[in-house]
């Protein structure tokens, strides 16, 4: 699982968000709720609009079985608003803390917290 998912975050740092399908059912759950592939790929596709220089770095990853648990670390500088956050172009670092669970290979549950306190703390 620990390939599939590098090569996911590959996908997404390279903005390869059509070749998605190769790592995410066509229709997941995220957070809770049913999402298409479509609309958690142009989730995604907002974040990079808004920021840029975005990249998936993996700061901690576990693999267990179909799942796995990573802590992804960003450094970059959003554009304008960014959410709900007047982010002006200043620069922030912060982390995110997901859960996925994998079946058939594919990525078929999503689960994410976004630091965004820390974000704000370093815009304020």
């Amino acid at each position: 699982m620990e390939t599939v998912y590098r090569a996911y975050l590959a996908c997404l740092d390279e903005r390869r968000f059509d070749d998605l399908d190769a790592y995410v059912h066509d229709t997941i759950t995220y957070n809770g709720a049913p999402m298409t592939r479509t609309r958690f790929a142009e989730l995604i596709a907002a974040d990079v609009a808004a920021i840029p220089d975005l990249a998936f770095v993996v700061d901690r990853l576990v693999v267990a079985g179909d799942e796995v648990a990573a802590r992804l670390w960003f450094d970059c500088t959003p554009r304008g608003r960014w959410r709900g956050l007047e982010a002006d172009g200043r620069r922030v670092a912060f982390a995110e803390h997901v859960f996925y669970r994998f079946a058939d290979g594919r990525i078929a549950d999503v689960r994410s917290l976004i630091d965004i306190e820390s974000v704000r703390d370093q815009l304020a």
